[in-house]
């Protein structure tokens, strides 16, 4: 079986064997994945049917035959309700509603891997492909990067308490200050610019400047002007204020090019996916109330930039723990073991409870999934039926 991956327009492409598929019992989410998990389990001697090709997207998974040239099956992504993997029977597995399904019965399908990180790999895909479907849904909930909110409209003088607009500050220029020493030599102006010192005002009465103005077409007739404050004040205000917007359209630029997506190492997917990577801290932790059992979510910590911070999802509720650096070792709180990456201490205590209430857990809750919206189609798939119609979709 092959193990080779395309990327194209955000669709990564993996090879698994398929083992096939199993209905899922409707009961609360915590017994579900302990069944899942117990089917699981018992498939694992089972003989693949067939080797397919999976490609995951926001919008879906969609698997094909080996060539990929057949579509065997394809689901949008709000039918998809979890996924999950046993790596130690290089195993994954994902819940859906099969469409075309007259009935709400969500089914189980099943895949081998060719090892255990890659079951891991595809597993961290899907899930990926969660968040980010989340953040197409929610893109209010989206990570802010900027140290501030940003302005909803364009600084303006109007903000600063003064009564100055950009187009009359315009009309109103003087010369720089060094044009303006005593003996300097001045450079002839506009009939709208004329020289004056620092701390004065206009040579002329506010009056004729600001008809001059209006005659061409710089200011509105209606616009009132003040003069309280001098040129050399308006341009460093103004100059203050252009150097913020810059700050702000290069922060923008730089959010857009770090755009979240799908990673392109293993090592990195698995960071993304574990940090929530573009959701905000407060919305990933609610989230993370209701995925499953051992659900966990990595974050900085608050106070010591030199550890972070471990939230689990425990019976007891979402429980907090730090995580300590200490010369390139990382270790739980009230742990004795050391790591050597935060990766290998994932998947430590994923085997292990040891400390911790219950062990972490891999799988993930698609928090986009759909209930409703698949009910109405079934319902509305099913009178189609009978008046003997059909739509034929891309996605289904």
């Amino acid at each position: 079986m092959g193990e080779t991956a395309g990327r194209e327009h955000g669709i990564v492409t993996r090879s698994a064997e398929y083992i096939g598929s199993f209905p899922v019992d409707d009961s609360c989410l915590d017994d579900q994945i302990q069944q899942l998990h117990t089917q699981l389990k018992s498939f694992k001697s089972c003989k693949s049917k067939r080797t397919v090709s999976l490609r995951f997207s926001v919008k879906g998974v969609k698997v094909y035959d080996e060539d990929e040239t057949t579509l065997l099956m394809a689901h949008a992504m709000c039918r998809v309700s979890l996924s999950t993997a046993r790596p130690s029977d290089a195993q994954f597995a994902f819940v859906s509603h099969n469409p075309g399904n007259s009935d709400a019965q969500l089914y189980c399908h099943l895949f081998r891997a060719r090892h255990a990180r890659a079951a891991q790999f595809l597993n961290l895909l899907l899930c990926r492909c969660f968040q980010l479907y989340f953040l197409e849904r929610h893109p209010e909930e989206a990570q802010d990067e900027n140290s501030g909110k940003k302005p909803t409209r364009t600084p303006s003088l109007l903000n600063q308490g003064f009564p100055l607009s950009v187009s009359a500050l315009v009309s109103f220029r003087r010369a720089p200050t060094q044009g303006l020493l005593p003996g300097a030599k001045v450079f002839s102006q506009s009939s709208t610019e004329q020289v004056s010192s620092p701390e004065e005002g206009p040579v002329s009465s506010p009056t004729i400047v600001r008809k001059k103005a209006i005659r061409t077409k710089e200011l509105r007739s209606g616009a009132y002007r003040s003069f309280t404050f001098t040129p050399l004040k308006q341009r460093h205000l103004q100059d203050k204020l252009s150097a913020r917007q810059e700050k702000e359209q290069a922060s923008a630029k730089a959010c857009t090019s770090r755009a979240p997506s799908l990673a392109e190492t293993e090592e990195a997917l698995a960071q993304a996916v574990w940090c929530w990577a573009g959701v905000s801290s407060d919305c990933s932790s609610s989230l993370l109330a209701d995925d499953v059992l051992g659900a966990f979510l990595l974050c900085p910590h608050p106070k010591k930039p030199n550890r972070g911070s471990l939230i689990v999802r425990f019976p007891s509720g979402l429980v907090t723990r730090d995580i300590k650096n200490s010369k390139g070792k990382f270790r739980l709180e009230k742990g004795h073991v050391d790591f050597e990456s935060l990766a290998a201490l994932i998947e430590h205590y994923t085997e292990f409870n040891e400390e911790l209430e219950c062990s972490l857990s891999c799988s993930r809750v698609n928090h986009c999934y759909d209930w409703e919206e698949i009910v109405n189609k079934s319902s509305r798939s099913l009178q189609d039926s009978k008046k003997g119609t059909f739509n034929n979709q891309s996605w289904v």
